[in-house]
């Protein structure tokens, strides 16, 4: 298979795009990664906008999106643009267009770009699966055509630059009866309308691919410019984001495990990560995330090329292991939690990896986030663990302990080559890339015991653990394999997101059976103190794998970030949903601020809940609207009645201290 969709799989190269000028501030080419974010204030309300927009700006945005849902919206950005200008801030605008071509044709007049989505600029999404042979589809394209050029010639003569935004979720019925529900579709969604600029010889376009499913978010992007090349088309730089990514915790670590897989590969030019907050409380988030590529190239140390890449990167096919105990073949991917540093764990320590111990009731008590196994290096714990969950311990005190069939030993590669004494059913070796030689290679392939626990210390760490795997497959290797990753004196905020990336990124192509993050300690004074800590750790874990789509442990919510047309509080609103509903194992909920990013945007959602009028909700069960108005003070009721008559609904359950 071809794949020219990364500059490099091994060593840090930045593809190569052309130069698109947004009102004076260029994007793409050598140009750095640029930050925006978009408004959630009215856009009628012209200093509501323009205090939000100086926010912003202050925050690090260097583009601003508003959303312009009619003429009226269009018409005032021509005030919001003056009066920023009038207090020296000259940042360029973007105007968000979804249903209304003559509100595109205005805007594209007064700033300095326009946003279109071709799945409703010109077609209307009804849930339809229409049948078309070809002069059918291509009557529909010279429609298309009929709406879009007039854009296109706008655009061209005020020098607007204009972004091609596909969104998984808001895909033409026309897209989805010929292509599907597939990365392939999204991909040809803006095809159809870039081949309409490239008629008009109009290049000044910004491209995007998103999805609320990271796996399909990052598909499509790299099967765009795989499908750009193949075309001879222009290589236009690529606008990154998550849709609907949510809030907190899990809406950095979803964001960072689809944006940054594609950081990593050298693909964007811009990037808005998508929260369910205040639009300012995002370029840090995106900043964080682009900063860690600035000095990549000089930080990582040299991989060698690869010969043979072994997986399809435009489609998920998870790895093929052999089942070692519980780990590899088709079992979900482990957590290890890392309580090595604790010199003697106590039942209480159990807590923070999700088993809570009565000391009235003498048992255990596991929460959804418990780990499978718990690493405790040189300090074997002294009682006896809850059913499920196991112990690793380095190899050395493995050797000395009375309960070696209870514990599961931790070697090096030095030491499983040479190792006399083993686990008759589940040990784990540590290697390196390098320490992956034929020699080992070899053993591991007649060993039904083993469990690979890759790491690197180098700065391209994603790339190197790769081409560990690759190294593995083009060898038949079925071995199963942990993701360990240590990122000593990090910020938490670093760390939730460059774990995300790293771990994320492999679990996006298929590539782990596991994930263990390691914690670090700090001296201070005469007690060391614990950086980075057991809990949030643990936490960390199960929200990469939730966020890749290879476990799901917890409810899900696919909150939109809100914007000029959100007609409720999401923050609140989304916060109150999650307090009522987050204990619901697998379950995934949309939560929208206004139709247009209704039941398209959530595709997939089980639940839905939208905004369709002042204090009006309606409710969905998937994409099929099951209650049209709901008044919003009786909506979350309402959905839960819904989850109960579909049999999905648990009580909550407090664990016992």
């Amino acid at each position: 298979m071809n794949k020219t969709y990364c500059p490099s799989l091994t060593s840090y190269q930045r593809r190569k795009t052309r130069v698109v000028n947004i009102g004076g501030l260029p994007m793409g080419g050598d140009y750095p990664i640029r930050v925006q974010s978009m408004t959630t204030v009215d856009t009628m309300d012209t200093m509501g906008s323009v205090e939000q927009c100086i926010r912003m700006i202050e925050a690090g945005c260097e583009y601003i999106r508003i959303t312009a849902p009619s003429i009226k919206e269009a018409e005032n950005l021509r005030n919001i643009k003056a009066e920023l200008a009038r207090r020296g801030y000259n940042v360029p605008l973007i105007a968000d267009i979804h249903f209304t071509p003559n509100a595109a044709e205005v805007a594209a007049r007064i700033v300095e770009k326009v946003r279109v989505n071709p799945g409703n600029y010109a077609d209307k999404k009804k849930f339809e699966v229409i049948e078309y042979n070809d002069d059918t589809y291509q009557a529909e394209l010279d429609r298309i055509r009929e709406r879009f050029v007039p854009l296109v010639r706008i655009c061209k003569e005020y020098g607007t630059a204009m972004r091609i935004g596909t969104n998984h979720g808001s895909l033409s019925d026309r897209i989805l009866s010929r292509y599907g529900d597939t990365p392939l579709g999204m991909v040809e969604s803006a095809l159809e309308f870039l081949r309409i600029c490239e008629d008009e010889q109009y290049y000044e376009v910004v491209i995007s691919m998103k999805a609320s499913n990271t796996q399909v978010m990052v598909q499509a992007y790299r099967l765009l410019v795989q499908k750009l090349d193949e075309e001879g088309m222009q290589p236009y730089p690529l606008h990154l984001g998550v849709t609907e990514a949510g809030e907190a915790e899990d809406g950095r670590i979803k964001s960072a495990v689809g944006i940054g897989t594609l950081l990593e590969d050298g693909l964007g030019d811009t990037v808005r990560v998508s929260l369910t907050e205040a639009p300012e409380a995002e370029a840090p988030v995106a900043r964080a995330l682009i900063d860690r590529y600035a000095h990549r190239a000089e930080q990582a140390q040299p991989i060698k090329s690869i010969c043979n890449v072994p997986i399809n990167p435009f489609q998920y096919h998870r790895r093929v292991t052999a089942e070692v105990e519980n780990i590899g073949g088709q079992n979900v991917p482990r957590v290890i939690a890392d309580l090595s540093r604790l010199t003697d764990v106590k039942y209480a320590d159990l807590k923070s990896v999700g088993h809570l111990y009565s000391m009235l009731l003498d048992k255990f008590n596991m929460n959804d986030l418990g780990a499978d196994f718990i690493y405790t290096g040189d300090h074997p714990i002294t009682f006896m663990l809850p059913n499920g969950l196991k112990e690793l311990v380095n190899y050395v005190p493995w050797q000395l302990s009375e309960q070696q069939r209870d514990r599961h030993p931790l070697l090096t590669a030095r030491q499983y080559l040479t190792a006399d004494i083993l686990h008759p059913t589940l040990n784990f070796v540590e290697a390196t890339i390098s320490e992956l030689t034929d020699e080992l290679i070899g053993r591991l392939k007649q060993d039904t015991a083993a469990v690979l626990l890759l790491q690197t210390s180098n700065a391209h760490a994603m790339p190197e653990l790769r081409k560990c795997f690759f190294r593995l497959m083009n060898n038949n290797v079925q071995n199963p394999c942990i993701v360990k990753r240590a990122f000593g004196e990090l910020s938490d905020d670093e760390v939730q997101l460059y774990a995300a990336t790293d771990v994320g990124g492999l679990l996006i192509d298929g590539l782990g059976d596991g994930v263990l993050l390691s914690t670090e300690l700090l001296p201070e004074q005469e007690k060391p103190v614990l950086l980075h800590t057991i809990d949030k750790l643990n936490n960390l874990s199960f929200g990469i794998l939730q966020a890749a789509r290879t476990r799901m442990s917890k409810t899900e919510y696919i909150s939109c970030p809100s914007c000029g047309r959100t007609l409720f509080d999401l923050q609140e609103t989304t916060a109150m949903i999650r307090k009522r509903t987050d204990h619901l194992k697998g379950v995934k909920i949309g939560i929208m601020g206004c139709i247009v990013n209704g039941p398209g945007e959530m595709a997939d959602a089980d639940y839905g809940y939208v905004g369709v009028g002042k204090d009006k909700i309606a409710l969905y069960r998937g994409q099929n609207v099951i209650k049209k108005a709901v008044p919003a003070d009786r909506a979350v009721d309402e959905l839960i009645d819904l989850i109960r008559e579909d049999d999905k609904w648990i009580e909550p359950v407090r664990l016992e201290e």
